[in-house]
């Protein structure tokens, strides 16, 4: 059903709380984790005794703290001793799921971690089932998605971190829950969610040089509690600056499969012939730009369509001229990060890191500088 969006009825305005420390933290904890080249201010003769013996009594030290396991564990698979259960979002090999699985495979690769994954086909309802699956094989910690909010998820985090698991957040923000476990290690990688989805909706409004009056078709996510908060910000973009918002809920047929929802989008399309600005706010629908638009009979310059999130098929269909913008959420990040979140709180107790992944938009003028990076599933 397509619904005219009236001012007043949309959720509630969004929480913003931001738990965790600054990205730039990252720095320094790296070079915590970094031996240090030591200053030896003697003379230079006692200084060359000194090394001698340094080298002698380090190397006993250096093979002492690897039997013993007191010094900090570090080189190629520092993180081998962590069990880890990570959730990449939607079905195995689809758009943007893809990148957060490399991204979680990278980082798994990287620092020995042990790593169990969960794929959800985006169901709110599997990933809450799933999160009591992977508690029951007794974790170290797990990167979950955030899509089922607060009042699902809540209750979940809480059991997990009574049974010793920590957990940190992927994608979709649990405010109240970052709030509470930040110190124990419960972090959040992805975009700052409303944000994103005014910055996409202001830019497309400049871009496209619309005005007020002008119709603009928002399909997206506005039932889910924290996940919707993206699609309330598109819609509120639109609407200050004098759109009419004709809103579309993704179905969960089409959450799981884009190309399934070629149908609706042609029959919004028909029924609203003035509509100028597409947004679709979903990965997987944003790649399908060029099969919607060819199915409703548009050419490329008949509306202007922006989306959210990179890989080879959106490439695609900006090069074709089907897809004018997408903001790029960094999904390989959104996979790699977390895992090194749960490794530094599990071997060196660091607490939560919030990391905003989405900072840039693409287009035709910018898109093949990192088209290759993209067909790797990597940006």
């Amino acid at each position: 059903m397509t619904i005219r969006m009236q001012a007043g009825r949309r959720p509630g305005a969004r929480r913003g709380v931001r738990s965790g420390l600054a990205v730039s933290a990252v720095i320094a904890l790296v070079a915590a984790c970094t031996p240090a080249d030591e200053t030896d201010d003697t003379p230079d003769g006692d200084g060359e005794a000194a090394a001698d013996q340094d080298g002698e009594d380090g190397e006993d030290a250096a093979d002492q703290d690897g039997e013993d396991g007191d010094g900090p564990p570090m080189g190629q698979g520092w993180c081998s001793d962590v069990s880890i259960a990570a959730f990449p979002g939607g079905g195995q090999g689809t758009p943007f799921t893809n990148n957060v699985h490399n991204g979680y495979m990278a980082a798994a690769e990287d620092l020995g971690a042990d790593v169990t994954y969960f794929f959800s086909e985006w169901s709110e309802e599997q990933m809450v089932q799933q999160f009591r699956e992977a508690m029951a094989l007794d974790p170290d910690g797990m990167a979950v998605m955030g899509h089922p909010g607060e009042e699902a998820m809540g209750p979940l985090i809480d059991e997990a971190y009574e049974q010793g698991i920590q957990v940190t957040v992927v994608n979709v923000e649990l405010p109240e829950s970052q709030e509470e476990y930040g110190p124990q290690g419960t972090g959040y990688v992805g975009a700052s969610n409303y944000d994103a989805g005014r910055r996409l909706a202001e830019e497309a409004v400049e871009r496209a040089e619309a005005e007020s009056g002008d119709e603009a078709f928002v399909w997206g996510l506005l039932s889910q509690e924290g996940r919707g908060e993206r699609t309330e910000g598109v819609v509120d973009g639109f609407e200050d600056a004098g759109l009419e918002v004709v809103y579309q809920e993704i179905d969960q047929a089409t959450n799981a499969d884009a190309p399934a929802g070629t149908p609706t989008f042609t029959g919004v399309m028909a029924s609203n012939p003035d509509i100028s600005i597409v947004v679709t706010d979903h990965g997987d629908l944003t790649a399908t730009a060029q099969t919607y638009m060819e199915a409703a009979d548009l050419d490329q310059d008949d509306v202007y369509f922006a989306g959210f999130d990179l890989n080879p098929a959106s490439v695609d269909a900006i090069q074709s001229g089907y897809l004018d913008l997408l903001i790029d959420q960094q999904p390989f990040l959104q996979g790699y990060l977390p895992i090194l979140q749960i490794c530094l709180t599990q071997t060196y107790g660091f607490s939560g890191l919030f990391v905003d992944t989405a900072g840039s938009f693409i287009d035709a003028d910018n898109v093949d500088a990192i088209e290759d990076l993209a067909m790797q599933d990597i940006r």
